[in-house]
């Protein structure tokens, strides 16, 4: 596996800005900035993207799609179709209300799990693309639904874990191109960040 595409799900608009959803965004935003990449509007793709020239590797690009959540798949296969992207060869970053806040696990299968931009990447690009999945959870209260806790943003006190943690979703990234996904599904899934590390 080549990684040839990194895709962050999120909503556009000030209002959607710090919500829970939108934490594929954050994370892809932060490792666009530490590559030193602009992003840049493509109106044919209805995504902003940005293109890694990686020494010694292939081209590799970094999208947001603009089209909301619900339709991020038909905007990853407009990239796919025009760069001939093979969907085993994408990683979609995500959040997910499944997996506790901080942690971080990667999948290459799987359902939706009630993500609704998941859903929409399945349907149009089929299910062999690498999973990124960032911890919103757990749903608190329970009784909330769905849709209102993931367009809620983050409190104060959740903040600060995201902030603390977004360095380790960087280098876990970065371990993706460095070892590919079975290395990185091996040393990240088993792996809580927020841990002492033992000497």
């Amino acid at each position: 596996m080549s990684i040839t595409l990194v895709a962050g799900l999120g909503n556009p608009g000030r209002e959607y800005t710090d919500t829970r959803h939108n934490l594929g965004w954050v994370v892809i935003d932060a490792f666009a900035r530490q590559k030193g990449l602009i992003w840049q509007y493509q109106a044919q793709f209805e995504a902003d993207l940005a293109r890694w020239d990686r020494p010694g590797h292939s081209t590799c690009y970094l999208a947001k799609p603009l089209t909301y959540m619900n339709e991020s798949g038909r905007s990853l296969a407009a990239i796919a179709r025009f760069y001939k992207l093979a969907p085993a060869d994408m990683v979609v970053v995500h959040d997910e209300f499944t997996i506790d806040l901080g942690l971080l696990k990667i999948s290459t299968s799987g359902s939706a799990g009630g993500h609704n931009g998941i859903d929409s990447v399945l349907r149009l690009l089929g299910a062999t693309f690498t999973r990124y999945r960032l911890g919103i959870g757990p749903k608190e209260p329970r009784q909330m639904d769905i849709k209102d806790f993931v367009l809620g943003k983050f409190t104060p006190a959740q903040q600060l874990i995201i902030d603390k943690t977004l360095d380790h979703y960087l280098k876990g990234l970065d371990l993706l191109f460095t070892s590919g996904v079975e290395k990185a599904m091996t040393t990240l899934n088993r792996r809580d960040p927020h841990e002492t590390d033992q000497p």
